[in-house]
């Protein structure tokens, strides 16, 4: 199993940036003729996490999702840090290549 760091370009100040669950997302409910007390705290799985970053990184998050997924996974480790997992280490070259014919100079990919 191979782990990478997949680092995107901001699109303020285009220097690499990968994202990161600070909290989870507390969702909660609202009732027509009630109150309900009741929340439930949940991570982001890594796709939606990359998904979020639409508008904050150079590219289409949605690209990248896609390209991701012909060669690996994308996963939060630890409920914190976005992590690319691949079976082995030609599917690490094939998709820094396809990243690389896709999204240009906009990614790094960052073996662990």
């Amino acid at each position: 199993m191979i782990r990478a760091r997949l680092w995107l370009r901001c699109a303020a100040y285009h220097d690499p940036v990968t994202p990161c669950v600070v909290r989870p997302a507390v969702i909660g409910w609202k009732a027509k003729e009630r109150t309900v007390d009741l929340t439930i705290e949940r991570a982001f799985n890594g796709e939606e996490l990359l998904l979020r970053m639409k508008g904050w990184v150079t590219v289409n998050p949605k690209t990248v999702v896609e390209v991701v997924k012909r060669h690996g996974f994308l996963k939060v480790l630890d409920e914190e840090d976005l992590m690319v997992e691949l079976e082995n280490e030609g599917e690490y070259d094939a998709l820094e290549a396809d990243l690389k014919e896709a999204l240009g100079d906009q990614f790094d990919l960052e073996r662990l």
